[in-house]
C-alpha cells in the first residue's frame, strides 16, 4: 500500500539515493501541476516527500508547499526557505562530501566505495554528532569480489567506534551497521510498492533514477538509447498504472523473502540496470547487504557484551555471501 509520495521540485533536484542526477538544465515544476500532485498525495493520505534542488524557489512556491504536512530532501546547507522556522526531525540533508555541519537530523551521505574508504575517520567523525547517518555508496554497480575484505574491515573499525558510543550511553544511527539490529523484517527501499514519484512533467515513475533515465534517454540495462524511451507509470490525469505491480512486492522475490539481510536497499533501479529483472538484486547488492547483515550482528554481540540490549533480536551466523550461491536451501 503506498504510503509516500516523492514530488521532484525541478530536474535539477538533489540526488539522494544510488544513482546521480545528470539533469542540469533547470526544470521547474509548474505551479499547476504542484498542486495537482499534492492534491493526488492528500485524496492518497499520502505523506508529501519534497526534493529540492540547490537554488531558491519563487515566493509563490512556498505557500503551496507547506499547504501539506511534508519531509524536505536538499543539498547540504540549502536549506529551504518556505517561511517556516520549523525544524522537522524527519528533514534530510544530502552531502557528496563530508560535511562540517549538519542541520537536519538526518544526513544522507553519497560516496563512492574509494572514496567512503578514504573518509572512513572522517565518517566517524559524524557518528557523535546525534544525527541519523545514512551512507549512500554511488557506484554499486562497480563493487568485487576483491573488495569484499576492505569493506568488512571497514565496517568492523566502524564497528569499534559505534560500540564506544554505545558505552557512552549514546544511541547513534548508521544505516549500514545499526539499522539491521532494529529490524525483525525486510526494510527496504519499496520503490513503486509504498511509494511513488511526481516528476515535473506530471508523470508518475518507480523512483526518480527512472526519471532521470528517461530525459537522458537511457533505454534498457545496457544503457542504450532511444528517443522514445519512457519509464512512467502513469500521471496526473489518468492516474497510476504501473504493469505488473505484483512482480515489485517481496513475496514475488523468490530470494529476498527468505532473506534476512533486512537493511538491504533492493534498490529497483540497480536491479533493472544489473540483472534485468526489477525483483531481482544483483551480485553486487547481495553480498555488500550480507556483509553488513553480518558486521551488524559482530556489533549486536560487542554490545551485549556490556549489558543486555534488543533481546528478541536474533541475527543468525551464516557462512554465505550471496543467497544465489545456496539457493536450494532458500
Amino acid at each position: 500500500m503506498l504510503q509516500y509520495l516523492v514530488i521532484i521540485l525541478d530536474d535539477t533536484s538533489v540526488a539522494y539515493c544510488h544513482a546521480d542526477n545528470p539533469l542540469e538544465e533547470r526544470n521547474l515544476m509548474p505551479l499547476e501541476t504542484l498542486k495537482k500532485g499534492i492534491l493526488f498525495g492528500m485524496k492518497q493520505n499520502l505523506m508529501i516527500q519534497y526534493v529540492f534542488p540547490d537554488y531558491a524557489l519563487p515566493e509563490e512556491y512556498a505557500s503551496i508547499i507547506e499547504s501539506i504536512d511534508n519531509v524536505k530532501i536538499y543539498p547540504i546547507g540549502k536549506k529551504p526557505d518556505t517561511g517556516l522556522n520549523d525544524e522537522s526531525e524527519a528533514d534530510v540533508e544530502v552531502a557528496m562530501d563530508i560535511p562540517e555541519n549538519v542541520d537536519a537530523q538526518n544526513l544522507v551521505l553519497r560516496l563512492s566505495f574509494s572514496e567512503m574508504l578514504k573518509q572512513k575517520d572522517e565518517i566517524v567523525k559524524l557518528f557523535a554528532q546525534g544525527k541519523r547517518i545514512n551512507l549512500c555508496i554511488t557506484d554499486v554497480e562497480q563493487f568485487a569480489d576483491e573488495q569484499i575484505e576492505a569493506y568488512k574491515q571497514v565496517l568492523n573499525e566502524w564497528n569499534t567506534a559505534l560500540l564506544d558510543l554505545y558505552k557512552q550511553g549514546q544511541s547513534p544511527q548508521f544505516n549500514l551497521l545499526t539499522d539491521r539490529m532494529m529490524l525483525e523484517k525486510m526494510h527496504n527501499c519499496e520503490a513503486g510498492v509504498s511509494n511513488i514519484t511526481l516528476a515535473p512533467n506530471g508523470k508518475f515513475y518507480l523512483c526518480p533514477a527512472f526519471y532521470y533515465d528517461e530525459r537522458m534517454q537511457v533505454f534498457n540495462q545496457m544503457n542504450h538509447h532511444q528517443p522514445s524511451s519512457d519509464n512512467s507509470v502513469g500521471d496526473l490525469e489518468k492516474g497510476l498504472d504501473i504493469p505488473n505491480p505484483q512482480l515489485l512486492k517481496l513475496n514475488y522475490a523468490p530470494l529476498c523473502r527468505k532473506c534476512d539481510a533486512y537493511q538491504c536497499r533492493r534498490c529497483l533501479w540497480l536491479n533493472r540496470k544489473l540483472t534485468w529483472d526489477l525483483n531481482t538484486p544483483s551480485h553486487q547488492q547481495c553480498v555488500m547487504a550480507h556483509i553488513e547483515r553480518n558486521a551488524s550482528r559482530d556489533l549486536l554481540n560487542d554490545i551485549r557484551k556490556v549489558g543486555e540490549f534488543m533481546p528478541e533480536i536474533n541475527i543468525k551466523e551464516i557462512d554465505y555471501l550471496d543467497p544465489f550461491d545456496v539457493r536450494k536451501e532458500f
